[in-house]
């Protein structure tokens, strides 16, 4: 089992920025590709960005590619998405997933096991 816990989202202006957190806790989470997704209201949930466990790879929607960075920490067992340049229809519920294929870097949510709870970014114009 993993537990992931999502943290660091907020209201914030266009152009601004915002850094989400996702800690993961479980016996082989390190191990895991992570990823993050987001889900705007009546939208599907989309990918955003992905890492695979080592941090050396990662992956990026054609939206975010530029602006946003994913990274982990291996010593504290997290994740962060370092959101720059914010836009409004970046305003979602972002969730951290992760994926048992520490080398996949997956953009399918069927593909991550694990979710966290979801924290709200909300970028007003």
């Amino acid at each position: 089992q993993v537990q992931l816990v999502g943290s660091g989202g907020g209201l914030v202006q266009a152009g601004g920025s915002l850094r989400l957190s996702c800690a993961a806790s479980g016996r082989t989470s390190s191990r895991y590709a992570m990823g993050w997704f987001r889900q705007a209201p009546v939208k599907e949930r989309e990918f955003v960005a992905s890492i695979g466990w080592s941090g050396g790879n990662t992956r990026y929607s054609d939206s975010v590619k530029g602006r946003f960075t994913i990274s982990r920490d291996s010593a504290k067992n997290t994740v962060y998405l370092q959101m720059n340049s914010l836009k409004p229809e970046d305003t979602a519920v972002y969730y951290c997933a992760a994926d048992s294929n520490g080398l996949r870097l997956s953009p399918a949510t069927k593909e991550y096991e694990y979710w966290g709870q979801g924290t709200q970014v909300t970028v007003s114009s």
